[in-house]
């Protein structure tokens, strides 16, 4: 049951950082057409990013508890979603260099993630 969690956990993930992704290259998507997740929620975009990465961060924290992970999974979660937060806060949808630095900011989400998966295999 876990694993479920964690599968729609991570499409949300990805939806939230995709759509900071395709926010670089909006006005080339609008010239050859191309239909993306940034052109689609536009001004709104960082309420949805804010929603996607809010099912995520829920989803993988189900994940966890539901395997019984422990204190330690926790902890390192909720630096993850702080992480996430502040990728919404700082995120400016008209700056395409600001995109790409909170885009790539998602190494340090996966990180995050994995570590209070692996912690919680080392202390459980």
């Amino acid at each position: 049951m876990g694993d479920g969690f964690l599968y729609a956990g991570l499409i949300f993930w990805t939806l939230g950082y995709d759509t900071i992704y395709a926010h670089q290259d909006k006005e080339d998507d609008e010239l050859i057409g191309v239909k993306s997740t940034a052109r689609l929620f536009g001004d709104k975009s960082r309420s949805w990013i804010l929603r996607f990465y809010a099912i995520a961060f829920t989803l993988i924290l189900a994940a966890g508890f539901t395997e019984h992970t422990g204190w330690a999974f926790a902890f390192v979660m909720l630096a993850a979603g702080v992480h996430l937060v502040w990728q919404v806060k700082t995120l400016d949808i008209d700056d395409t260099d600001n995109c790409l630095r909170v885009f790539r900011s998602n190494r340090e989400t996966g990180a995050l993630i994995a570590l209070a998966f692996l912690l919680a295999s080392w202390l459980g």
